[in-house]
C-alpha cells in the first residue's frame, strides 16, 4: 500500500485536498477526527486532559471546550507540549490501526491527513509527503474568516505551527492552494496520476 502523508498549516486548504483524494479513491485517515474521537467524555485522553488542565476546560455536557483549550495551548508552548504528550501517541496508534484496516479492505492508496505530520516525526510512516501550501496573507485571511478571529489571534495560531515555507522543505509534492479550487484540483490530479 502506498501511503501519502498529507500536511499543511491551519487554513491552508489541507481538508480540501484530503477530500479530493478521497473522491479519487484513496482511503483517508483523518488525524483531526481521531483527535476529536479520543477526547470524548470518559475516554482515557479526556480524563488526562481534565486532570492536566482542570474542570474549567469542560462544557456543561462534560465534553472538552475545544475553543477554550485552544486558547490555552496556542498561547503557551509548554501547555501545548503537555497536550501533545497526552494525545499524539493515541492518535498515532489509531491512525496505524486505520491504515491496517484499509489494507485489509484492499485499498492501494491511503492518505494520512495530519496537520503536524512533520512536527510529530510521522513522515517516517509514509511513502511521500504532500504539503498543501498557501501564502501567509491568504492563510491569515482564511483563518480569520473561518474561525471569526482577530488578526492577532489568527497570527498567534499560525505562529504556533511550523511555517508552510519550512514545511515545503520536507515535501515530495507541493500543492499550491493560493488560487481557486480548479487550480488545486488540477495539481492534485496530476500528482495522483503520477502515483498510479
Amino acid at each position: 500500500m502506498y501511503i501519502i502523508g498529507l500536511t499543511g498549516g491551519i487554513a491552508s486548504g489541507k481538508s480540501t485536498v484530503s477530500k479530493q483524494l478521497g473522491e479519487l479513491g484513496a482511503y483517508v485517515v483523518d488525524a483531526d477526527q481521531i483527535a476529536r474521537d479520543i477526547v470524548q467524555p470518559g475516554e482515557p485522553a479526556w480524563k488526562e486532559i481534565q486532570r492536566q488542565f482542570g474542570p474549567e476546560i469542560l462544557l456543561a455536557d462534560g465534553s472538552i471546550n475545544r475553543k477554550k483549550l485552544g486558547e490555552i495551548v496556542f498561547s503557551d508552548s509548554e501547555a501545548r507540549e503537555k497536550l501533545n504528550r497526552i494525545t499524539h501517541p493515541r492518535i498515532e496508534l489509531a491512525a496505524l490501526q486505520a491504515i491496517e484496516k484499509a489494507k485489509a479492505e484492499g485499498y492501494n492508496i491511503a492518505v494520512l491527513d495530519v496537520p503536524l505530520l512533520i512536527e510529530s516525526g510521522w513522515q517516517r510512516l509514509v511513502d511521500a509527503v504532500w504539503v498543501v501550501y498557501t501564502d501567509r496573507e491568504t492563510q491569515l485571511l482564511r483563518l480569520m474568516n473561518r474561525d471569526n478571529l482577530t488578526r492577532e489571534a489568527a497570527l498567534s495560531r499560525i505562529r504556533s505551527q511550523m511555517s508552510l515555507d519550512e514545511k515545503k522543505n520536507y515535501a515530495d509534492i507541493v500543492i499550491d492552494n493560493s488560487g481557486g479550487h480548479k487550480d488545486t484540483r488540477r495539481q492534485v490530479l496530476a500528482a495522483w496520476k503520477a502515483i498510479l
